[in-house]
């Protein structure tokens, strides 16, 4: 494959993604893909790729039947002298998903591929090829880096508006053409049920495309399914699919809200006729392995975690947490010894090795959940804490002890570029902490930014906690809760690291893509 500069791949990929994308449609939401043939496996999901690396990627197809999945890839969209990879037979097992990893690749190259379905019976009898594409990661800094990040879709009941166009915030991050797209958790709201029609507040109507699944709370396996399937009834995500490689994380909608292990629904709780969280999660891990490229959720994956960390170049390293899996119950947050925390014992371990021994000039850390934001959790009647802080400005207590122990490592071991990026909280900020401002004090500065929701209630700005000294320079927020998207609020972040320069700069934006707040990070600084 021959190397071609970085803007030739953003100018072509605007146009020819978008046409092909657009063959995806599913059936019944208009445009279904006029060369479609009876009788033969279809790929009406569309296409994904995720944890793209410098020479690897992983490939999602979802077929209508049983299927083989077969890939093809070529270094033009003409897919003269292809090469063909052989996937894993798609059925029930599955729900008719299935991904294929893709190694060898070249470095710093745009790798143009098509999905082939073909029938188990005759190999020969194949649905028409959908088509995406993705960029490897460099291995030359020069190259730079862009990507985007944000969180939360179709949340508080509002899903799908074909009135409005669907996930239209999908089309602007699409036109900035970034390497790849961070997901920072509630990639569905499995206890958020979507109703036909929900009122506004100006007296207008917002209207929903509705499926059975969506239609009460997740607890079997296939309402899970049922809700990752939902969000591909959009034509601009399938789209964006096929043009942005992802990488994914979960939170607490992706089960139930403000879940943790060991939870046990209280029987006054009557949506629920499963009562056990736990069984709940293993049931949507599974399905969210189903529905995303994810390296170490793969079937047959050794790993079988949501934490990871994808290296993309000399540049940059992203280490995604789950602060879900892992956490202790959600309580006061008071303790004065918590080991646990909101990581667990072996995945901070983890955290700490991998950044020890990460040379890119930038860690991002992308959390699920704020560090110094407060998020409150009173699902069960208590006043009880659902992120990292609780609301005493004083020394660290509860899950802020295990904050406290990896950020004096990361000063101790003197880890430069550490930036954390997370959503969750419906709104967009920036904050800055530094130990001057802080109750604990051993650590160096650091900057954490807010972004979300995709398409979801907006909701105002959480309450800061003064232990780790975070001031807000700034924020976006409503003053009311729950605004729709049709009363603007969505939100994601860009990140672009400079080649040349190595800065990193911040960019948060609105849905239509409008730049709100701007900061520049400088490489192998402290406090910034």
């Amino acid at each position: 494959m021959s190397h071609r500069p970085f803007p030739a791949r953003r100018s072509v990929l605007r146009g020819s993604l978008a046409a092909s994308a657009a063959l995806t449609l599913p059936v019944g939401l208009g445009a279904a893909p006029a060369f479609a043939r009876s009788g033969r496996p279809r790929a009406d999901w569309g296409v994904q790729t995720g944890d793209v690396t410098a020479d690897s990627g992983l490939v999602w197809v979802r077929s209508d039947r049983p299927a083989r999945m077969i890939v093809e890839t070529a270094a033009t969209e003409s897919f003269r002298d292809p090469r063909r990879w052989h996937g894993p037979l798609l059925g029930a097992g599955t729900d008719f998903t299935g991904t294929t990893r893709l190694h060898g690749l070249p470095p710093g190259e745009r790798i143009h591929y098509r999905v082939l379905l073909a029938d188990p019976d005759d190999p020969r009898r194949t649905g028409e090829p959908v088509t995406g594409a993705f960029r490897t990661a460099s291995r030359h800094r020069r190259d730079g880096v862009r990507f985007l990040w944000s969180g939360d879709l179709a949340g508080q009941g509002w899903g799908i508006n074909p009135d409005r166009g669907g996930y239209r915030i999908y089309e602007a991050m699409a036109r900035l053409d970034p390497d790849f797209f961070l997901c920072s958790g509630d990639n569905i709201y499995a206890d958020g049920p979507i109703a036909a029609t929900q009122a506004l507040p100006d007296g207008g109507t917002w209207r929903n495309v509705t499926t059975e699944e969506k239609s009460k709370v997740a607890e079997t396996l296939a309402e899970y399914r049922g809700n990752f399937r939902y969000n591909l009834l959009d034509a601009n995500l399938r789209r964006f699919n096929a043009q942005v490689p992802s990488i994914v994380q979960w939170d607490d909608h992706d089960v139930r809200n403000n879940w943790y292990p060991g939870e046990v629904i209280a029987a006054t709780d009557t949506r629920y006729t499963e009562k056990s969280v736990d069984v709940l999660a293993a049931r949507a891990r599974r399905a969210f392995g189903e529905y995303f490229p994810i390296g170490t959720l793969r079937p047959g994956a050794k790993e079988g975690r949501v934490y990871r960390v994808l290296r993309q170049g000399p540049l940059l390293d992203v280490f995604v947490l789950d602060m879900r899996t892992y956490r202790n119950a959600n309580s006061t947050g008071d303790r004065t010894v918590d080991p646990q925390g909101i990581l667990g014992r072996e995945q901070l371990g983890w955290l700490k090795r991998e950044l020890a021994r990460s040379r890119a000039v930038w860690k991002v850390i992308a959390a699920d959940m704020p560090l110094g934001l407060v998020v409150p959790d009173t699902t069960e009647g208590r006043p009880n804490f659902e992120a990292v802080a609780q609301g005493d400005p004083g020394a660290p207590l509860g899950r802020e002890l295990q904050i406290a122990e990896l950020l004096r490592f990361v000063k101790h071991r003197r880890i430069t570029g550490t930036v954390w990026l997370t959503a969750d909280v419906h709104h967009t900020s920036a904050q800055h902490y530094q130990p001057s401002r802080a109750a604990f004090t051993d650590f160096e500065p650091f900057w954490e930014f807010v972004s979300g929701p995709l398409n979801a209630g907006a909701f105002p700005a959480s309450a800061l906690d003064g232990t780790f000294g975070p001031e807000r320079v700034f924020v976006k927020a409503p003053s009311a809760s729950n605004v729709s998207p049709a009363g603007g609020y969505q939100f994601f972040g860009e990140v672009d690291i400079d080649g040349g320069s190595g800065e990193l700069t911040v960019r948060l934006r609105e849905q239509d893509g409008t730049v709100l707040f701007t900061r520049t990070l400088q490489p192998g600084r402290v406090g910034q």
